[in-house]
């Protein structure tokens, strides 16, 4: 795998998805149902921590289903093009983790000093609870033509998507050879 000279691919998916201070949800309710939404995130140490209520679906999807997928997408009014925002998908899988878990209180302090105030009043509400999110594997869209895979432990093995071209596509030849 050719990664030294995407290296620059992979430092640009480090740099955009640390811009955020939110996240993209995507998750499956226990009758497998999608639900999109989103919550602050704290990315540590190649993780990222949410911190979220009872009252949102995504909690209880999260608490049934520990696959989801994290979405960050540039703005709209920061795109050159809408059709090309830049955006990060990362194949996720959600660990919850109990107040007395170790490193809780740890990772609460790092998660209200990153969001703020408000971060640090939900910290005592009972009805919140932690999630880790660990990525599997992640695309990123820089642009048009400009689509990768990121796989690895540290998902920085990085390859380009584009091995055929936009015009052609790759169902219709599926079909055909089945």
């Amino acid at each position: 795998m050719e990664t030294l000279p995407l290296q620059s691919v992979f430092k640009d998916f480090e740099k955009f998805i640390q811009s955020f201070k939110t996240v993209i949800l995507g998750t499956l309710s226990a009758t497998v149902e999608a639900e999109a939404s989103y919550a602050p995130v704290l990315q540590k140490n190649g993780k990222f921590y949410i911190y979220v209520s009872e009252l949102a679906k995504h909690t209880h999807n999260l608490l049934e289903n520990k696959q989801l997928t994290l979405l960050f997408i540039q703005d709209e009014q920061d795109a050159d093009n809408i059709f090309a925002r830049k955006r990060a998908t990362l194949k996720s899988e959600a660990r919850h983790l109990a107040r007395d878990a170790e490193g809780w209180s740890e990772l609460m302090d790092a998660y209200g000093e990153h969001l703020g105030e408000t971060a640090k009043n939900l910290r005592n509400l009972q009805d919140f609870h932690l999630f880790e999110l660990t990525p599997i594997k992640a695309t990123f869209v820089r642009g048009f033509a400009q689509a990768y895979h990121l796989d690895g432990e540290q998902l920085n093995q990085v390859r380009h998507m584009n091995d055929r071209g936009h015009g052609q596509s790759k169902l219709t030849e599926d079909k055909k050879a089945s």
